[in-house]
């Protein structure tokens, strides 16, 4: 187990197996990032990739200062998992592709009581609540393909005669808002522990995080009312944040970008829209800095995609999937941007944090129907 949490240099670890593909750019990017003031352990994931400057699929620890560039725009991205009452050995995709439409578009008035419920209030991006928004955001019917953990399932009232519902999404605009007016004023040096600078932007990233987890709930109610169905939550858990945290017996910031706290009960970690997804159990680890992956992690660069793959795909092609799925995203740029393709294989991922001993399989998910997007514009 011990040879998948790799110690790069004092304060840097990866968590990979020898066959995890892991960018030498990220790897790059990892390195620099504990050259931050106050960084003390930086750790990548089995699904780390470059991102804008600071990598993704990575959590960072840090004392006396906090990096809200770190996080990144997407504040409170996260996943949510939903049961439904949908019969998964009945399932007619092109009867629920009908019935679920296009959901790209504002909730209406019948929404707005619930959305006074669960949001918070005046952050002027309203209409983006209950939409899943672009890039690698995304909803999707799943039946349970193999349960490894029949008891854990049990406990988590989950029917493998039933569909389940994951939802991929964030703060949309609220949060690329609050990371600008950061960058502008501050860069990206940081903010100070206990500056009135600092307070503020946790009381903005703490408004994001609601918003964040309100726009799941409501993305979920909004296509289990479009499906006929009924559903509940089995979980909700935010992959980008800052929190207070005591690592090594020094209390300071635990930052994740696009990375799972391990802290938090059972998690889904995610494949591709052609793969399949993974219920698990984490195990705690300070070598992680108490963090999983949060999905396979990207192989290819958005604005390579569409070179790579157009002669050998048509977007009505990509709208099937080798596990027998369909996608609906009516952007055909996004459509090669997120094909498989574009990604890590999701069992070279959990093969690597099984090995590190940082996670138990509870089950594997496959996909039923994924949506993205009903227009050309996310």
């Amino acid at each position: 187990m011990g040879n998948c949490i790799q110690h790069l240099a004092a304060g840097v670890t990866l968590i990979a197996a020898d066959n995890t593909w892991i960018d030498g750019d990220a790897i790059q990017q990892l390195h620099t990032t504990l050259t931050l003031p106050g960084m003390r352990h930086v750790a990548g994931m089995p699904d780390l990739h470059p991102g804008r400057g600071y990598p993704v699929g990575a959590a960072f620890f840090s004392l006396g200062r906090l990096y809200p560039a770190l996080i990144g725009g997407d504040i409170g991205c996260g996943m949510a998992l939903w049961t439904t009452d949908l019969d998964a050995r009945k399932v007619s995709l092109d009867k629920l592709e009908k019935r679920l439409g296009n959901i790209d578009t504002p909730l209406d008035d019948d929404w707005q009581a619930l959305v006074s419920t669960l949001a918070p209030p005046d952050t002027g991006f309203d209409p983006a609540l209950g939409t899943i928004g672009g890039g690698n955001h995304f909803a999707e019917l799943q039946r349970l393909d193999h349960i490894y953990q029949p008891a854990a399932l049990e406990a988590l009232q989950l029917d493998p005669r039933q569909l389940l519902l994951l939802v991929h999404s964030g703060s949309r605009g609220l949060g690329q808002f609050i990371l600008q007016q950061q960058v502008s004023q501050f860069g990206h040096r940081g903010l100070e522990q206990g500056s009135p600078a600092c307070a503020d932007y946790l009381a903005r990233h703490a408004t994001a995080l609601h918003f964040a987890e309100a726009n799941r709930e409501l993305i979920a109610r909004r296509m289990l009312a479009r499906l006929h169905a009924d559903g509940e939550p089995v979980l909700d858990i935010h992959h980008n944040l800052v929190v207070p945290a005591t690592i090594g017996g020094e209390a300071g910031w635990l930052h994740r970008k696009g990375a799972t706290p391990s802290s938090a009960g059972p998690v889904v970690i995610p494949g591709s829209r052609g793969d399949f997804s993974y219920l698990v159990a984490p195990r705690p680890s300070e070598d992680s800095l108490f963090s999983l992956a949060h999905g396979a992690g990207r192989k290819w660069m958005r604005s390579e995609c569409k070179d790579r793959l157009a002669r050998r795909f048509t977007p009505a092609q990509l709208s099937r999937t080798r596990l027998g799925s369909h996608v609906i995203c009516r952007d055909k740029q996004l459509m090669y941007e997120e094909a498989p393709e574009a990604y890590k294989p999701i069992d070279s991922i959990i093969d690597a944090l099984v090995q590190a001993g940082l996670v138990t399989v509870l089950a594997r998910l496959r996909p039923v129907l994924t949506y993205k997007t009903h227009g050309e514009c996310c």
